[in-house]
């Protein structure tokens, strides 16, 4: 909160965040979250976001006494208080499960509100979902408000090789793009993942604020990208984990491995 008061109105184009879940971690006993820093963060978010700037905000509830707690929604909500719109509520599906549960479903996946300020000035649809050459497109319908509909005529087109993803995305956890390395943040996110947020949401040059640094996977996606970074975090052991790791990513860009 201190370091964002900092930062200009309007100047920051895309944040790319995962605050903490309600209390699954401790972050080595430094972890103070509550209802009043969360909306402090929302407001200064917003305050900082330029007009069609977007904020990715990556969130999962605790289960406490058998029920979740629900702090994804009321975050979600409190943003657009704050003046944001809600303008997808996308999924991260995982492809396997951490812990087993016997009461209910296994829990595979997490929310990744997508807050803009307007209308998002940026959107690049990835397209990586494979469908055939000239797919035929047959009859389809609208339905109407009174419940009616207007039937299309069939037609064929050449589709391309690639249609655009759906909002729900499938990613391997940190743990499982790097089988056998030590993680050394609890609560890492997968490279990828961030990346194709970059590339969704804008620009090369643009500036990209990460007010939960963690380990600095934002900042090196940032740095892979061509995207300005600018990184907070409230653990030293980990805001060095993250410059280290954001000096490699620069380094690598500079030897053109990357």
């Amino acid at each position: 909160m201190e370091l964002m008061a900092s930062i200009p109105d309007g100047s920051i184009q895309l944040a790319v965040t995962s605050p903490p879940y309600d209390n699954l971690r401790t972050y080595n006993g430094k972890l103070e979250w509550n209802e009043q820093i969360w909306e402090g963060v929302l407001r200064e978010l917003f305050r900082v976001s330029d007009t069609g700037g977007v904020v990715v905000w990556i969130v999962n509830d605790a289960t406490i006494n058998g029920s979740e707690t629900g702090s994804s929604f009321k975050q979600a909500l409190y943003a657009m208080e704050c003046g944001f719109n809600l303008h997808d509520t996308m999924i991260w599906e995982k492809p396997h499960f951490s812990n087993p549960s016997k009461t209910r479903c296994h829990q595979v996946f997490e929310y990744m509100f997508v807050f803009s300020k307007g209308v998002p000035a940026t959107f690049r649809q990835i397209r990586d979902v494979p469908i055939k050459y000239g797919k035929p497109v047959g009859k389809s319908s609208q339905r109407h408000r009174d419940g009616s509909t207007t039937n299309k005529e069939t037609t064929t087109q050449s589709t391309g090789e690639f249609g655009g993803r759906k909002n729900v995305w499938k990613k391997n956890t940190v743990g499982q793009e790097n089988f056998g390395k030590k993680q050394e943040h609890p609560a890492a996110f997968p490279l990828s993942l961030i990346t194709d947020h970059l590339l969704s949401w804008s620009c090369e040059g643009d500036y990209v604020l990460d007010p939960f640094m963690g380990s600095g996977t934002t900042g090196v996606a940032c740095i892979n990208t061509g995207r300005m970074f600018i990184g907070i975090e409230k653990d030293e052991g980990y805001f060095n984990l993250a410059q280290q790791r954001i000096a490699q990513a620069q380094q690598e860009k500079k030897g053109g491995n990357k």
